[in-house]
């Protein structure tokens, strides 16, 4: 039971602006954990199995917000409730306030609109996406737990009007430079890109600008699309309308595993693009043949980077790491380690990163378990229960029920981290750090504490801990992408800007 809660009539808010929201409540100091959620009949059930339910709940609708909380002591909770009203304002404010409540009202004052960003409770997502679909918009739909068969409804729908629907569940797209979801700060260029995951799409275009390129659209599709009942629907149609786009010069593919006919169909479209087309499709062993002398295959993102920067006619400028250097840190790491310690443990807040360090040990001989497994075979008996080699997506749906994102709050990742530690079989911890708008501020400050532990902990066992770590950034995120390194480095560890390099030193680590 929550030990204060209070629910606001009429008062509508959506899922980000709510999860920030979540993020200030939760880091007071007693609290033990909160939600914040519309009062949509699944937000309700979601909070039974937080246990921060009450059943006086049960009167609140959909455009009521729930906020419970559970904290050391009912004063705490009380508190909190009191200053409420001060969260709520404070992110308005810096949001800014409008006085549009509907699509129409929306329209009345941009009536040459022709994208529609939903984030509101997946049980509703899918009507409105409809409307703005009926108003001849295309839609990126930021709402997750809508149900394939809506999303096949959708997709299928805005095919047949020449629109697209990015998502459910769809975290980053690149639309005419303008970020939607969690981006980056990257330059306008020729390199169009298209993936149903964010951070795999925010580690491409993060790097083609890091190398001095520029982006012309990252098409965001939704973790779904890819998959067998859906059939890359918008996949395709993004695929086109990058064909289309004179601006474009080569396009990009990053995807999480695909189903297997959906590949197929795929490959069948790929082979008759006219511009080089780059495809990186992890947990894929071989590909169709396509007989398309258009077409090139990656096997990581910085690959993937690579050939299209080439083939957009830039240099082959690959990022040269200093062997010697990397030799002499991993030569350090190695020395403290003791006898016991033997596994790697994988700690991501994006889901892409989590697919390709399970492909980089697997091709090296590690087997890898996770929640997210690559092997159906290697999948973890419970998330939250690690085991051997063990690669974690702290942003699946088990971990972020009624919570926020870890790009955008770290305590549950911290939580992980010090379990983990605890392991006296623990030698590497691989973690990734994500900048870019609408994530963490400080994303490694706010892991700074735990990393710093898990080391205590592991060295009272007169052992080391190895901690390893991607960035994935540019220099004009608003995090600082120097200073965010330099707070790493300073804890020791060893930070690459790129999880591909950064899973690949993990493996000589293990060696």
């Amino acid at each position: 039971m929550p030990l204060g809660f209070r629910i606001l009539k009429n008062q509508y808010f959506d899922s980000v602006f709510l999860m920030g929201v979540n993020k200030h409540l939760s880091d007071e100091n007693g609290v033990q954990q909160t939600a914040v959620l519309m009062g949509s009949d699944g937000n309700k059930k979601l909070l039974k199995d937080l246990g921060l339910y009450d059943p006086v709940m049960d009167a609140a609708q959909a455009n009521d917000l729930i906020v419970s909380i559970s904290a050391d002591s009912e004063s705490i909770a009380s508190e909190l409730l009191a200053r409420l009203p001060e969260y709520l304002k404070g992110g308005v404010e810096a949001i800014g306030k409008t006085r549009l409540s509907t699509l129409e009202n929306g329209l009345t004052i941009k009536p040459d609109a022709n994208l529609a960003v939903i984030s509101i409770p997946g049980e509703f997502a899918a009507r409105e996406a409809k409307k703005a679909l009926d108003h001849g918009l295309n839609v990126f739909l930021f709402s997750d737990n809508v149900s394939l068969e809506d999303e096949l409804m959708l997709k299928s729908y805005a095919a047949k009007q020449g629109l697209l629907v990015m998502g459910p569940d769809c975290g980053t797209s690149l639309i005419g430079g303008k970020g939607i979801g969690f981006t980056n700060a990257v330059r306008r260029g020729s390199i169009g890109a298209i993936g149903p995951s964010g951070t795999g799409l925010q580690e491409f275009t993060s790097q083609v600008h890091n190398a001095g390129y520029g982006v012309s659209h990252a098409i965001g599709t939704g973790s779904h699309d890819l998959s067998d009942k859906i059939g890359g629907l918008t996949t395709i149609s993004a695929l086109d309308a990058l064909e289309n786009d004179p601006a474009t010069k080569v396009i990009a593919i990053i995807s999480k595993p695909p189903g297997e006919n959906t590949l197929i169909k795929l490959m069948s479209r790929i082979k008759n693009c006219p511009k080089p087309i780059i495809g990186c499709f992890f947990g894929v062993q071989t590909i169709p043949p396509t007989g398309c002398s258009m077409f090139s295959r990656a096997t990581t993102i910085d690959e993937a980077v690579r050939l299209s920067v080439v083939n957009s006619g830039g240099g082959d400028h690959p990022e040269v790491n200093d062997r010697n250097i990397l030799m002499q840190k991993l030569k350090s790491e190695k020395q403290g380690f003791s006898f016991k310690q033997k596994y790697l443990r994988g700690i991501f807040a994006g889901g892409t990163f989590c697919y390709q360090a399970q492909q980089i040990l697997r091709g090296q001989g590690f087997p890898v378990f996770s929640n997210a497994p690559l092997d159906k075979k290697m999948l973890l008996d419970h998330p939250t229960h690690s085991r051997e080699n063990c690669m974690v997506d702290m942003g699946d749906d088990y971990f972020t029920q009624g919570k926020p994102h870890p790009m955008i709050d770290g305590t549950e990742r911290k939580r992980r981290i010090l379990e983990e530690a605890r392991d006296a079989e623990l030698k590497v911890l691989l973690l990734d750090f994500i900048l870019g708008y609408n994530a963490s501020m400080d994303p490694a400050g706010e892991l700074a504490d735990a990393i710093s532990e898990a080391k205590r902990i592991v060295a009272t066992r007169h052992g080391y801990l190895s901690i390893v770590a991607s960035i994935c950034g540019t220099e004009e995120d608003p995090q600082d992408l120097k200073l965010q390194e330099k707070i790493l480095e300073e804890l020791g560890v060893i930070v690459f800007r790129s999880n591909a390099r950064a899973s690949q030193f993990c493996v000589e680590l293990l060696k």
